[in-house]
């Protein structure tokens, strides 16, 4: 397979995988309760993380690559999967999802903020106006125009989600990806 359509199918799974994440987190929650499913989450990542890392051989990050290695990991092992959980006792997966749409936009401006990336004014029109349009149809279409506490934990889920993407944007243009 090309780089090309290797590149398509490998972000077509992780699409699809990220897009079952808070249905999936939606069923969790009415058996778990959200901190012990955020513990799981972290778990079950960490273990399969580490095996890639020692079946591809990395190296172990430097002493200074710790402290921003722990800035995502509160946002996107912590943060995103715990405030989801918190949300999503008071919603619809549905109403969740709508939310993740938002992400692109904070994680452009914790890198603007933290990494130093400069997009260019059409980035913002548009990364504004598609936001404007998300907000629109979340709350004027779809006829509940009141914010409710799982409002709050799904902004704030994005808002860890998208430092923590920035912050791990930054680290690996010195680590790398993995």
């Amino acid at each position: 397979m090309n780089r090309f359509m290797n590149g398509w199918v490998n972000g077509f799974i992780g699409v699809a995988i990220f897009a079952g994440s808070l249905p999936a987190t939606r069923v969790a929650v009415m058996g778990f309760e959200p901190g012990f499913l955020t513990a799981a989450r972290a778990a079950i990542a960490g273990i399969l993380g580490l095996i890639l890392i020692l079946v591809l051989k990395q190296k172990k990050p430097a002493k200074q690559d710790w402290w921003p290695l722990a800035i995502v990991a509160i946002g996107v092992v912590i943060g995103f999967p715990l405030f989801t959980a918190l949300a999503l006792q008071y919603m619809n997966a549905a109403h969740s999802i709508v939310f993740v749409s938002l992400l692109p936009l904070a994680t452009a401006i914790f890198a603007v903020l933290r990494g130093g990336e400069k997009p260019n004014q059409f980035f913002w029109i548009f990364a504004v106006l598609g936001s404007a349009v998300v907000f629109a149809y979340m709350f004027f279409i779809s006829g509940d125009t009141s914010l409710g506490i799982g409002d709050f934990y799904m902004l704030m889920a994005i808002i860890f989600c998208g430092f923590g993407y920035a912050e791990g944007g930054v680290l690996s243009r010195k680590i790398g990806g993995w």
